[in-house]
């Protein structure tokens, strides 16, 4: 499973291996119950993120993962997005620094 991942006018693929799809979803239900609590995205405290919101902060986390070059990071939150967000083929990185501009293209009753 392939997910791109736009940031400004570049684009990254980051392949999803099966098996992080299938077995990661103990690792994905520990992230679940850590947003549970609220998470601070950007400048905004949310206390409730919603499907949306937490694949956008996986998002951040995925870009920080890119940067670094940290590729199991890199695919478990490909992994997490693909996973929460059914049909989606792209993530497009809002580059203003605030994490709830991401995007998702592609998934299905999203924004």
């Amino acid at each position: 499973m392939q997910l791109q991942v736009i940031i400004e006018d570049r684009a990254r693929s980051v392949t999803v291996p099966e098996y992080v799809a299938n077995e990661g979803e103990e690792f994905f239900a520990k992230m679940d119950a850590d947003m549970d609590g609220g998470w601070q995205m950007s400048r905004t405290w949310v206390e409730k993120p919603n499907q949306v919101q937490r694949c956008q902060i996986a998002a951040d986390r995925l870009v920080a993962a890119l940067e670094v070059g940290d590729e199991p990071m890199k695919m478990l939150m490909a992994g997490y997005i693909v996973s929460r967000l059914p049909g989606v083929t792209a993530v497009r990185v809002d580059n203003e620094g605030d994490m709830m501009g991401t995007e998702f293209v592609g998934a299905q009753s999203v924004q």
